[in-house]
């Protein structure tokens, strides 16, 4: 007993070469982490600063009110505003409900067979792909047979970069879930659809509210699918049949204009999406923390 407390005391002396060298490693390996930390920080901490700085002195009521001014003219992106959370809507409205429900085959029906691995790894292309190729297909599927460019299929290709998110979330929170709950019900009678209603789907409610937020902060700044189906409009408009306008397309526009004017509300509706997603982002975070 004496000889291992001896053996153990010398282990840890600091004379000791072997935890003078573990010790030094862990220094090292502690101090780029925190390099790291500091680097990504400072880089998100410009992006926000800059924003705020370019952005914040265009915020005013007047940018909720009057929709996209021609060069030269005071307006504000009420059409845009509009026509962003219409398509964002709809796209969420849309592919939630199938990402639920296929994240919800993948944990609790998916465990043999060889559909739901290779379901997961098709999620995985499809939430890595670049959105600019989710934009081609969708113009290429609707609005080139439809002649015109629309909402709907702005709508449509923001609801395919939904899906994956939801998908993924769902499949991981419903796994979480201890399968005593679910032996449990089971044990009671209780038919499988209706323990995952009413077991499942409260467990992991936070979790799967948090992807669905989280997926919604993503298509929120997509400009390249909008470009290939909603395109945009200077003019407001509710038809969703139509090209309509939407703030990452307006945003893009505007920027590369020579008129300043309207270089000052492509950094408004920066600005504005970048709090708007850090808002949710935040949420997101709140609501899984809990």
């Amino acid at each position: 007993m004496e000889q291992q407390v001896t053996l153990a005391n010398s282990a840890i002396n600091s004379k000791n070469p072997i935890y003078q060298r573990r010790r030094m490693f862990n220094r090292i390996m502690m101090s780029l982490s925190l390099i790291t930390v500091v680097f990504g920080l400072f880089w998100l901490f410009w992006i926000i600063m800059t924003l705020l700085t370019k952005g914040a002195g265009s915020l005013s009521w007047s940018l909720f009110t009057e929709i996209t001014p021609g060069p030269g003219s005071a307006g504000g992106l009420k059409n845009a505003i509009i026509g962003s959370l219409l398509m964002s809507a709809v796209g969420t409205a849309i592919g939630t409900p199938i990402g639920i429900l296929a994240g919800t085959y993948l944990a609790e029906y998916g465990q043999r067979g060889w559909l739901a691995p290779v379901t997961r790894f098709l999620n995985d292309v499809l939430l890595s792909a670049p959105s600019i190729v989710i934009g081609l297909f969708i113009y290429a599927l609707i609005v080139a047979q439809q002649g015109h460019y629309s909402g709907w299929a702005g709508a449509l290709a923001l609801a395919v970069l939904v899906i994956p998110v939801v998908v993924r979330t769902t499949d991981n929170m419903l796994s979480l879930i201890p399968n005593n709950l679910r032996e449990a019900a089971f044990a009671l009678g209780c038919p499988k659809w209706r323990m995952i209603m009413m077991i499942c789907y409260k467990s992991a409610r936070a979790g799967i509210l948090t992807g669905i937020l989280l997926a919604v902060a993503r298509i929120l700044g997509e400009t390249a699918p909008l470009l290939f189906t909603a395109l945009s409009n200077q003019f407001m408009s509710w038809n969703m049949n139509a090209p309509m306008a939407n703030l990452p397309v307006v945003i893009f526009q505007y920027a590369a204009s020579p008129f300043k004017d309207w270089n000052e509300l492509a950094w408004a509706g920066a600005t504005l999406i970048t709090l708007f997603v850090l808002g949710l982002n935040i949420l997101a975070r709140s609501l899984f923390r809990k």
